[in-house]
């Protein structure tokens, strides 16, 4: 089988893992002991991608949870699935991070990783044909960006020919936590940027945008935020769950879905997603899914796609329903969409279906893209760094923990490249192709 081993780092990592696994429990039909009580044998047929079979008939999640400080862990134990997760897998520090990289990366992180490791090793030992990892953190904070970030790096020196992916909520620019958060957050690009196969960018704008237009809630709460983020998660990782007409893994969706090493860094969607007075009335068909699906008011990134160009765009269909008609709508939105897809890539959105549709729907999509357009987070996040780092502000706090003033220039001007090779491909066409092709006859 398969085998995924999940990673959550860091406050945030692990509100969003929790909310995960229980999204992923109550899909598989596991209890909060972790004993199995569902319906259908095609519940337990990929089990093992996510889970390990304990005794008595017991499925343990693969998940290894690590925060610099025990709080975060407390409430994961004390929450309503908190005991489905193996005691040993719990590795926290005391002191925490301080909403700083440098001590996440450097000095307290650095002291935690072997504990980290070792619990990571000991899961992928256990595994019979280990497909990647997933991690779940955020790039705001100290732990999420700086431990999350080291995480990768030594998985990637450990696991080189494994697929690394992460879901990694981004500073907003209006739900903003920290000050330092533009440091932190450059920082951790930099490493993303070398370290990761996919990046699954999440923001808490959109995500507060999609609950006040779309869900119609007055308040909504971190809770509704977790819970948007739990569903697309479990989207992206159903056809590894599950059997399909058509199936996608994390390897297929990175090979379809970049074209060029550094562009990992994708904006993920759902549909449907409709306020709870509404659902009565709404009727939902394959239209009206890829119609949401490519709406920028589903879009968990606060990026308008229309600003940009789609690479390549996956989408993964659950429920009940044709292929044939699938295939029509997609065809259409791109026939429609032109302008809106790069010419120099021909068929550029892959489709997946799974025939079992989530809990008390019939029928859903997730969306993926890989868009010109995410250069706005980057370039956002760029001009903040830029403002504090020309003054030299908050600087001692990461000087303090070892870091050098030039990690700073190098993690600018590598997140300023990455923003100029967006914008590059955002502008080419398929006639510069032939250009370049004349060029090089010439130069021979």
């Amino acid at each position: 089988m398969r085998e995924i081993v999940h990673v959550q780092v860091g406050q945030c990592g692990n509100q969003i893992g929790a909310k995960f696994w229980e999204v992923l429990s109550e899909e598989h039909g596991i209890d909060q002991t972790g004993k199995y009580h569902g319906h259908s044998c095609l519940q337990l047929e990929r089990i093992d991608v996510y889970y390990n079979e304990a005794s008595d008939k017991r499925y343990v999640p693969r998940a290894v949870l690590v925060d610099l400080e025990p709080g975060t862990m407390e409430s994961v134990r004390c929450s309503p699935f908190g005991r489905i997760f193996r005691p040993d897998n719990f590795v926290f520090g005391q002191s925490g991070a301080g909403n700083n990289w440098a001590k996440g990366h450097y000095t307290e992180g650095a002291e935690l990783i072997t504990s980290a490791m070792d619990a990571v090793r000991k899961e992928t030992e256990a595994c019979d044909c280990l497909q990647g990892f997933q991690l779940t953190h955020s790039l705001g904070g100290g732990t999420g960006s700086g431990l999350g970030t080291l995480l990768v790096s030594t998985l990637k020196e450990e696991y080189p020919d494994r697929v690394s992916t992460t879901f990694s909520v981004m500073p907003s620019p209006k739900v903003s936590d920290t000050v330092v958060e533009p440091y932190n957050a450059t920082l951790s690009v930099h490493q993303l940027t070398e370290n990761t196969d996919e990046t699954f960018c999440i923001d808490n704008e959109a995500l507060y945008d999609i609950c006040f237009r779309t869900l119609k809630l007055a308040q909504p709460s971190y809770g509704d935020l977790n819970h948007i983020v739990s569903i697309v998660m479990s989207g992206i990782t159903t056809c590894l769950r599950f059997p399909g007409q058509l199936n996608a893994d994390l390897r297929k969706l990175a090979v379809n879905m970049v074209p060029f090493p550094r562009l990992h860094f994708f904006m993920p969607g759902y549909a449907p997603l409709t306020a709870r007075g509404n659902q009565p009335y709404a009727n939902i068909t394959v239209s009206e899914l890829t119609q949401q699906m490519f709406d920028a008011r589903n879009m968990m990134a606060a990026c308008d796609p229309r600003n940009g160009k789609y690479l390549t765009v996956a989408t993964v269909f659950r429920g009940k329903m044709s292929m044939k008609e699938i295939d029509d709508q997609m065809m259409n939105v791109q026939n429609k969409n032109s302008k809106f897809f790069v010419e120099w890539i021909p068929n550029n959105v892959k489709t997946a279906v799974c025939d079992i549709p989530p809990r008390g729907m019939k029928m859903s999509a997730t969306f993926i893209a890989n868009s010109t357009a995410i250069q706005e987070l980057f370039r956002r996040v760029s001009e903040q760094f830029s403002m504090m780092f020309r003054r030299k502000a908050f600087l001692h706090w990461y000087i303090g923990e070892g870091m050098d003033e030039l990690e700073f220039t190098e993690a600018e001007s590598n997140v300023n490249d990455l923003i100029s090779e967006y914008q590059q491909y955002q502008e080419a066409s398929s006639e510069d192709d032939m250009f370049f092709d004349d060029l090089e006859i010439e130069e021979a």
